[in-house]
């Protein structure tokens, strides 16, 4: 596309549903605040604590550094044009932000799966957990989940990219690659063959959770042992994945389809940021407060700065 520097997209999603900008940016501002004390203090917590250093907690962690990555992917820009008002967003710029939010989406449902195979061997096959869940395992896991997500991401930036568009009104507050290529003056079949694989990848990740809880669920009713230890670590998980994925439909459910019906934009704009929002700030939430291993250690933490600062 030519003259990039120069391109600018009009983000009509705040001019259509929001009236008093003050208290949606005091509001926005506290969130993410919150969101990244959350996160950070589970990284840190995990970091420091010995016992905490295993592959479920390592992989808690890597969906918190995620969560942190997705939230100043979205609320900085939206931030700015709460006090600015413009409505206006570069070219450069809306790129860079579509590629942070798809990263982080990519990343957080791979991530998932992953926790959901480290549960299940850990649960369904104890005797082997060790053998499987190696140092070097969790460490190519969790590369793993960075360079598949980068990967995604970069091929659809890429693809987009080489589209002339014929217009610049995005009905979002935010860039989506599903909008930017809506504006596209030629054909989009390659970009929606890319789509569609992309959409294969994922109900094969979800192919792959379900089988793990099919026989995460067999062996909790078999054993009351595997029952507790079903309890505290899955169900945080499960939550966790139902927030997000719940979400993420919600979102490409209106995006598709929500557009056109009357009075809909503004809970189509709630809606599309919901998966921003909610799952980077709850997910800590509800690990932190369900996972009695890991309720301690911040407890102490904070207890011991307490005094410190005493």
């Amino acid at each position: 596309m030519e003259n990039v520097s120069l391109f600018v997209f009009e983000l009509s999603g705040l001019n259509d549903s929001v009236t008093n900008r003050q208290i949606y940016f005091g509001v926005a501002l506290t969130s993410y605040a919150v969101t990244v004390f959350f996160n950070l203090t589970l990284v840190a917590t995990i970091a420091r604590e010995k016992t905490l250093h295993q592959p479920m907690y390592v992989f808690l962690a890597n969906i918190c550094i995620n969560g942190i990555c997705g939230a100043s992917s979205f609320y900085p820009k939206l931030l700015q044009e709460l006090l600015r008002d413009s409505g206006r967003i570069s070219y450069t710029d809306c790129l860079l932000q579509m590629c942070g939010i798809y990263c982080y989406v990519f990343c957080e449902f791979t991530s998932l799966t992953v926790m959901a195979f480290d549960r299940y061997v850990a649960i369904c096959r104890p005797l082997q957990y060790h053998g499987v869940m190696t140092r070097s395992a969790v460490t190519r896991l969790v590369a793993l989940t960075w360079s598949f997500s980068l990967l995604e991401t970069i091929i659809g930036a890429v693809l987009t990219t080489r589209l002339p568009l014929c217009g610049n009104r995005l009905p979002k507050f935010f860039c989506t690659n599903w909008e930017v290529v809506k504006l596209s003056c030629v054909d989009t079949t390659v970009n929606n063959i890319y789509g569609f694989l992309l959409i294969l990848s994922h109900l094969l990740q979800t192919v792959l959770i379900l089988l793990s809880y099919v026989g995460l669920v067999g062996a909790a009713l078999r054993s009351r042992a595997d029952r507790r230890k079903f309890v505290q670590t899955c169900l945080p998980h499960l939550v966790a994945l139902l927030i997000f994925t719940l979400s993420n439909c919600f979102d490409s459910m209106f995006s598709r389809y929500g557009n056109g019906v009357p009075g809909m934009r503004a809970l189509s704009n709630a809606l599309a940021a919901e998966f921003l929002v909610v799952p980077p700030l709850l997910n800590p939430i509800i690990y932190g407060i369900k996972m009695q291993q890991i309720r301690a250690p911040i407890t102490r933490l904070f207890s011991r700065e307490t005094r410190v600062t005493l």
